[in-house]
């Protein structure tokens, strides 16, 4: 298996079709996420790693149960990988675990990194288009004037 399989793993298996079981296999033992939450306020560094990657799926497809998560590019060089993602879902679970759901779509583009060591992932960084997608869920209102509300 390729890191790249490994990754393509990380997006199709555990999050689109919600296989928990997969991080057992994909993840390393000790795992540094350097990925903030939406509304986090830090990092959670080194993290027990199949239990991280379960947790922020379930937690992910709480929040958006029909999440799709589509690989758009994928490079790998060494022991690193970066993809490109288009992430889409509607939001029918509570949102962040504070907020009802709003019932509406999001689609923003996200960069991960991986570091692959010992043909598990290690670490992984990430930048979200989290203020767009907010703003699309109706949790966030764009500056200047009122726009006329969107219905899905």
């Amino acid at each position: 298996m390729t890191h790249k399989d490994l990754v393509r793993r990380f997006f199709d298996e555990l999050f689109n079709q919600g296989d928990l079981s997969c991080a057992d296999d994909i993840a390393a033992p000790v795992y540094t996420e350097h990925a903030v939450a939406p509304f986090g306020l830090a990092a959670p560094g080194p993290v027990a790693g199949p239990a991280h990657l379960r947790e922020t799926a379930e937690w992910l497809r709480t929040q958006f149960p029909d999440i799709r998560m589509s690989i758009e590019s994928i490079v790998e060089e060494g022991g690193l990988v970066a993809v490109r993602v288009q992430s889409e879902g509607t939001n029918t679970g509570s949102l962040n675990g504070v907020l009802p759901p709003t019932g509406r779509r999001f689609s923003a583009a996200q960069s991960h990194w991986f570091r692959v060591e010992e043909g598990r992932l290690a670490e992984h960084w990430a930048t979200r288009e989290d203020l767009p997608a907010m703003i699309q869920l109706g949790v966030i209102q764009p500056p200047g004037p009122p726009r006329p509300t969107q219905t899905r």
